[in-house]
C-alpha cells in the first residue's frame, strides 16, 4: 500500500508538470579532447552519486535543476534508494537545457567541492519555483537558497568559473550528444534506457535489474 501511495503521488506531480524538459540549445558542445577522465558516457569519475558503490543496480539520471519534471521525480528516486539501500545507487549527470541552469550547475559543483552537494541540491529542487523561470530565472534567489543549505558563497564564486568546472560541463554536453538526449529527466538503469517515461516504469525497470543481479 505504501509503495502504491508513493507511486500515485509522484504520478500526480508528474501529470501537473511537463512530460519532460527539452533541449533548446543547438550549439555544438565544447571540445573535450583535453580531458582525461575515467568512465564512459553514462558515468564519469567526477559524477556525483548517492548510494553504495557496491550496488548491483545503477540509475543514471540526466537532469536539469530548473526542470519541473526532474523536481517531481526526485522524491520518488530517493524512495527507490531508501527501499533498496544495498542494491541501488543513483548517478547524477547535468543537462543544462534551461536558461540559468548552467550557473546553478556550477553552483552545485562548487557545493560538491565543499561536501554539501546533497543538501544544496535538495534545497534548490524543493524551492525551484522561487528561482527557476524559463524566461528570466532569479539566480540571486538560487544563491540565497544554496547559502541557506550550507554553501559558502564566497568560496563557491571563486571556483565556479574554474577550468575544471568548464571541462566538466563540456564533457556533460559531449556525453549528452553521444547518447542523443533531448529532454530531462532521462534515465538509464544499468545502462538500459527507460523507454516508457513514468515513475512506475522506472521502478519496474529497477526491480527487474535487482532481480537479475541476484539470480
Amino acid at each position: 500500500m505504501q509503495k502504491q501511495i508513493v507511486i500515485s503521488l509522484v504520478s500526480f506531480l508528474l501529470a501537473l508538470s511537463l512530460v519532460g524538459c527539452s533541449d533548446t540549445d543547438n550549439k555544438e558542445a565544447q571540445s573535450v579532447d583535453q580531458l582525461e577522465l575515467v568512465g564512459n558516457e553514462f558515468e564519469r569519475s567526477y559524477s556525483p552519486s548517492l548510494g553504495p558503490e557496491t550496488a548491483g543496480v545503477t540509475i543514471v539520471e540526466f537532469f536539469d535543476p530548473a526542470c519541473e519534471a526532474c523536481r517531481a521525480f526526485f522524491p520518488f528516486v530517493k524512495e527507490i534508494l531508501a527501499r533498496h539501500p544495498d542494491d541501488v545507487r543513483l548517478v547524477l549527470r547535468y543537462a543544462t537545457f534551461h536558461q540559468g541552469s548552467e550557473t546553478v550547475v556550477r553552483m552545485l559543483e562548487a557545493a560538491r567541492l565543499q561536501n554539501v552537494f546533497s543538501p544544496v541540491l535538495e534545497a534548490l529542487l524543493k524551492d525551484q519555483n522561487e528561482w527557476a523561470s524559463h524566461g528570466s530565472p532569479n539566480l540571486n534567489r538560487a544563491w540565497e537558497i544554496a547559502e541557506g543549505a550550507g554553501l559558502n558563497i564566497d568560496a563557491a564564486k571563486k571556483v565556479m568559473d574554474s577550468k575544471q568546472i568548464d571541462q566538466i560541463l563540456a564533457q556533460e554536453k559531449e556525453d549528452i550528444r553521444q547518447l542523443k538526449i533531448s529532454q530531462t529527466p532521462t534515465f538509464f538503469v544499468n545502462e538500459k534506457p527507460l523507454t516508457a517515461f513514468g515513475a512506475q516504469k522506472l521502478y519496474e525497470l529497477v526491480t527487474s535489474e535487482i532481480k537479475n543481479t541476484v539470480e
